[in-house]
């Protein structure tokens, strides 16, 4: 049994002329995929994940075109899509546990790279992806998307107030994190 995406799939499926329906659309997605397609990354951890995020928020943003009345603030309706379907998702996701006589075999961690910035970055990022969902959101907006803490607070509907003690609990984590420590 198939599910579809969001409900205005079929909507967006009946219009499969979009790119001569909406050229501004066609435009925008062009020209902002790239950076929409990073701010998806940094939400999951699979990158085949982020771009149906990704899709999946640009399906919602296109049923929703003729609504949107500022197209100067597309980025951050976008951005409010990704973070909203990547909630959704993670709220609805289904942990199968099975119990077993043995435990499975531990992964051999991966070889350190020869490169220290990149392995800086790769275990930064491994640290950032461990944090819960709504403050790895937070600092991703904050830091990687450089948006200040009124505009992260926008994008997540939240307080500034919010924004500043989430970030602050998830730069504590990240202090913590045992990853971490050998790099400092």
């Amino acid at each position: 049994m198939t599910t579809p995406v969001c409900a205005g799939a079929s909507r967006a499926v009946a219009a499969s002329a979009g790119h001569r329906r909406y050229p501004s659309f066609s435009s925008y997605v062009r020209a902002r995929g790239p950076v929409l397609l990073r701010t998806a990354r940094s939400l999951t951890a699979n990158p085949s994940d982020a771009e149906d995020l990704l899709q999946t928020a640009l399906t919602k943003t296109y049923v929703a075109w003729e609504r949107i009345e500022d197209h100067r603030a597309l980025d951050g309706y976008v951005r409010r899509a990704l973070v909203n379907t990547r909630t959704s998702q993670w709220r609805k996701r289904k942990v199968d546990e099975f119990a077993c006589e043995e435990l499975p075999e531990k992964e051999a961690p991966p070889a350190p790279d020869p490169a220290e910035q990149q392995s800086l970055h790769d275990a930064m990022w491994r640290a950032v992806l461990r944090l819960p969902d709504r403050q790895r959101a937070m600092v991703v907006l904050r830091y990687y998307e450089d948006l200040s803490e009124v505009q992260t607070a926008a994008v997540m509907g939240v307080s500034v107030g919010t924004v500043k003690s989430a970030v602050s609990r998830a730069l504590g984590k990240l202090r913590e994190d045992p990853e971490l420590s050998p790099l400092r």
